[in-house]
C-alpha cells in the first residue's frame, strides 16, 4: 500500500464556501426543476403503480449512515434475492421508464435534497452501502479515509471510471476517489461540475 493516510485537500475556507454553495446551488435547482420532478413522478406511477421515491440507506461523512433519495428506476422486488449491483443495459430488473431515468440521470434528481440537508455534495466520492463498503475494504482499507467528506451527486471518479459493477472497478474507484480527497479544492470541484453538466448535455454516458 502506498499511504497511509490520504489527507483532505481543501482549506478549511474552501469547505465552508463549498458548502454555501451547495445549499444555494441545490435550494435553487430543487425550485427550478420541480416541474420535473413532477413529470418523473407522474412517469414511475403510470408505469407500474409503485412508490415513485426509492430510499436506501447509504454511509457518509463520518462513516455515518443516511438515507439517500432517488427516483425508483428499478422493480420494487428488485433485491429480493439480495444486494445486487446495477447491471447496465444488460439488467433486466429495470422498468421501462427506469431505463430512460437512468441513461439521462434523472433518478438522481431528488439527492438535491440530500444536498440540502447536508447528507452529500454537489461533488464528492458517490456513496456507498455498508454491505459494498465491507467488501471494498477487505481489499483495501484505505477507503475509511473518504469518511473525511461528504458523498457527492458526481464525483471525479464517476467522470473517468462510470458505473462500477465488479470489485475491480470498486478499487479503480477507490483509487481515483483518493486521488480526488487528497488533491479537491474549489477550481478542481468546479471543473468537475462542468464536465458533469457538458457529458448529460451532450447525452454521454456517465
Amino acid at each position: 500500500m502506498k499511504k497511509y493516510y490520504v489527507k483532505d485537500g481543501m482549506t478549511r475556507a474552501g469547505s465552508f464556501v463549498k458548502r454555501t454553495l451547495d445549499i444555494i446551488v441545490s435550494l435553487s435547482a430543487l425550485v427550478i426543476t420541480q416541474p420535473l420532478f413532477l413529470l418523473c413522478w407522474l412517469a414511475i406511477k403510470i408505469d407500474d403503480g409503485g412508490p415513485a421515491i426509492f430510499r436506501q440507506e447509504r454511509i457518509g461523512r463520518n462513516g455515518k449512515p443516511f438515507t439517500i433519495y432517488k427516483f425508483r428506476s428499478m422493480r420494487v422486488d428488485a433485491e429480493k434475492d439480495g444486494p445486487a449491483l446495477y447491471g447496465h443495459h444488460l439488467d433486466t430488473r429495470m422498468t421501462r421508464i427506469g431505463t430512460f431515468l437512468r441513461v439521462h440521470h434523472l433518478d438522481e434528481l431528488p439527492q438535491l435534497y440530500n444536498v440540502l440537508r447536508g447528507d452529500m455534495s454537489l461533488v464528492g466520492p458517490r456513496p456507498e452501502r455498508k454491505y459494498y463498503i465491507d467488501q471494498i475494504m477487505r481489499h483495501d482499507p484505505r477507503y475509511v479515509f473518504l469518511y473525511q467528506v461528504r458523498p457527492g451527486i458526481t464525483s471525479y471518479a464517476t467522470l473517468y471510471n462510470g458505473y462500477t459493477d465488479t470489485m475491480e472497478k470498486m478499487l479503480r474507484r477507490l483509487e481515483l476517489d483518493l486521488y480526488y480527497l487528497e488533491h479537491r479544492s474549489l477550481w478542481f470541484e468546479a471543473k468537475l461540475v462542468f464536465f458533469t453538466l457538458f457529458n448529460l448535455l451532450t447525452s454521454k454516458r456517465l
